[in-house]
């Protein structure tokens, strides 16, 4: 089974509640798809114990042995990448244009390895992760290598008697990494703030997971910051059918918890902390139809 949280925007909490329900559940598995800005791993100590290389796309690469330095791949190069025969890696596109126009096939495309996906085993379970390359591309092609390589691990007889639930911290917005993030989950928990553009970025992923399929359930965070905006996501979610499973409180304990690295759940007696574990008393009555 696989809960995706997920948010409309980045700054809403997302991985700070992404983590604190996995310290709720005794059988789980994290998996970090948000693969532009990964964090996850950062609050726990573990031992990488499964790297491997992933391939992002293509990249053209020139023979300078049989380049005659004629200037035709400048004149058909958008992108600006290649300047006879010599090509500036971070701009190329992988298109192959040059590869069509190159007079002594000088040019090939190869496969670009800019990231990695990792497996991470730390005191509390295991993380399914992934590490990019400073401008690679690909991001919704490697979410679902992460999520594969979780699943992998969840169905895993000798590591778990019964299947784990996989908690996927997902990218924020609405773009090809969410749809990877969401696709096939059980359910998406949308982390938003009583603002107007969290409204309308609510409304946004709202829309994506209807027409994913996806289960969608919401958490307004910091709810008491702005009651009168609050309101109006009630209202919204109640109009349409969509279950408000928390209300999470402004705690400053959120920030001290951040700051040490720490799971907000090591805080008993935080408001916000309180506030999540009834949150999944919600959603495992959802998920697990109790």
């Amino acid at each position: 089974m696989e809960l995706v949280v997920i948010s409309g925007k980045g700054g809403t909490g997302k991985t700070t509640i992404a983590i604190a329900l996995s310290e709720l559940v005794n059988n789980v598995i994290k998996a970090d798809c948000d693969v532009d800005a990964p964090n996850l791993y950062l609050m726990y100590k573990g031992e990488d114990i499964e790297s491997k290389g992933f391939v992002t796309g293509k990249k053209a690469v020139v023979n300078q042995e049989l380049c005659i330095k004629c200037g035709k791949c400048d004149t058909v190069c958008k992108y600006d990448a290649i300047k006879k025969g010599v090509i500036t890696e971070y701009k190329c596109e992988g298109c192959g244009a040059c590869t069509y126009v190159c007079p002594t096939n000088a040019i090939k495309l190869e496969d670009a390895v800019d990231a990695k996906t990792i497996i991470t085993k730390t005191d509390k379970g295991f993380i399914s992760r992934a590490e990019m390359e400073i401008g690679a591309d690909g991001s919704g092609k490697l979410i679902t290598e992460i999520r594969k390589n979780a699943k992998k691990y969840a169905t895993n007889g000798e590591l778990f008697d019964d299947e784990p639930l996989i908690i996927i911290d997902g990218s924020p917005g609405i773009g090809c990494a969410v749809i990877s993030s969401i696709s096939n989950t059980d359910a998406a928990l949308i982390v938003t703030e009583p603002t107007k553009s969290g409204l309308e970025d609510l409304k946004r992923i709202l829309s994506v997971c209807k027409h994913f399929n996806v289960l969608p359930l919401v958490c307004v965070n910091k709810h008491d910051i702005n009651d009168e905006v609050t309101n109006e996501i009630l209202e919204y979610c109640s109009k349409n059918g969509i279950d408000v499973v928390g209300k999470i409180p402004y705690d400053n304990t959120v920030m001290k918890a951040i700051n040490e690295l720490k799971p907000i759940t090591e805080f008993k007696e935080s408001k916000a902390y309180s506030a999540i574990l009834d949150m999944w008393g919600e959603i495992s009555k959802i998920l697990y139809k109790q």
